[in-house]
């Protein structure tokens, strides 16, 4: 069943959420789905499509961005109550997630977090205020639970551990390749065009004469070509040539981009297509009422490749292996599409069959939370 107060904010791309009990359900209905992340990251492992170093890595952007919805729930706890409180800006349409206006203002926020919990009282001090205010004054105490709730907000920015818009790229050190040195490079963005969280995999070997993560010249260097270009509009076979090109000494052999999204709610979000008509017909009881995609593109190292450079000097290039068919138009050796989604409406989605998920790998979350495999 679709809230009211959402529907009439359907107005655009973006809506607000401006009464505080359809913000709860929609922070609850996240806190729920990211736990499933994870679980999906350790599936993922478990049957060797992830090693255990990229499964902890992906878990531990996966709980970022849990992290990072805790923070908004906080910042947005009296939304619709308290004067002062604002709005969470979503995008209801092909993402359902904030939009990165939000995770812009978070990364502000938080270097006046200190600044900003020296005006507030100690969480015990505004408990205690609280309670003296409905013992004696018999009302609610909207301002103190306000104060309440952006001192949690500015503590959990403090605490850290959250998925920022740009989360700056680190080198993993994975062993030797011969001479070369072997590397997982991993980073993550909330995509400004997409509004959604996306990380990173870079696996590189190093023929430098300096560890590379150690290298004052190439490795700022490499940070900042790599974070320029991560744009979900670009092909990963754009970024990977020209990191190829770029860089002499660095040789990628694989590059993979994790898209966590959309997440689609008939409470929350419009779809198009016939996942639309699977969530109403599901009508999933509240909290049950969503699926999330998860996308992964992978393009792998085919060989090297010696190439001239003017009339006296050559190059290694890496020659990267496309899909057969459409590796042109896609840019990747690989695409992998997943939904999760609870069990009644994968319940639908089998009995209706449609096409445009016939190819997708389905994760169910069955009775007692429990995550089940299908195909």
């Amino acid at each position: 069943m679709q809230d009211s107060s959402v529907k009439e904010a359907l107005t655009s791309d973006h809506t607000e959420l401006y009464d505080a009990i359809v913000a709860r359900r929609y922070f609850a209905k996240f806190q729920t789905i990211g736990g499933y992340l994870a679980k999906v990251a350790a599936e993922l492992e478990q049957e060797g499509t992830l090693s255990r170093v990229e499964a902890r890595i992906l878990g531990g952007y996966v709980a970022g961005v849990v992290a990072t919805f805790r923070a908004l729930n906080h910042k947005y706890l009296m939304t619709g109550k308290a004067e002062a409180a604002s709005r969470l800006t979503i995008d209801r349409h092909e993402s359902g997630f904030p939009v990165a206006q939000e995770l812009m203002l978070m990364a502000v926020d938080a270097q006046q977090a200190a600044k900003h919990l020296g005006g507030i009282g100690s969480e015990a001090e505004l408990k205690d205020r609280m309670l003296r205010v409905i013992l004696s004054d018999l009302k609610l105490p909207v301002g103190l639970q306000y104060a309440l709730s952006q001192r949690l907000y500015y503590e959990a920015l403090q605490a850290g551990g959250l998925f920022w818009l740009r989360n700056d790229p680190d080198a993993q050190w994975l062993g030797q390749a011969g001479a070369r040195r072997k590397y997982l490079i991993h980073w993550a963005v909330w995509d400004s065009g997409t509004n959604l969280p996306v990380v990173y995999l870079l696996d590189v070997e190093d023929s430098g004469k300096k560890p590379l993560p150690t290298d004052e010249d190439r490795w700022p260097a490499v940070q900042q070509k790599i974070l320029a270009q991560s744009v979900a509009g670009l092909k990963l076979l754009t970024i990977a040539t020209g990191f190829d090109a770029d860089f002499d000494a660095l040789h990628p052999k694989r590059l993979r981009r994790i898209t966590l999204g959309p997440m689609y709610s008939s409470s929350f979000t419009l779809q198009s297509g016939p996942i639309s008509q699977v969530l109403i017909d599901a009508r999933a009881p509240d909290g049950q009422d969503w699926a999330l995609v998860w996308t992964v593109e992978d393009l792998l190292s085919d060989r090297e490749e010696v190439v001239k450079e003017g009339w006296f000097s050559s190059r290694l290039r890496q020659v990267f292996k496309l899909d057969e068919f459409t590796g042109a138009e896609t840019g990747v050796t690989a695409l992998e599409r997943m939904i999760i989604l609870p069990e009644r409406p994968y319940q639908v989605m089998v009995e209706q069959d449609p096409v445009g998920f016939q190819g997708l790998r389905k994760f169910i979350v069955g009775a007692g939370g429990r995550l089940i495999p299908g195909r």
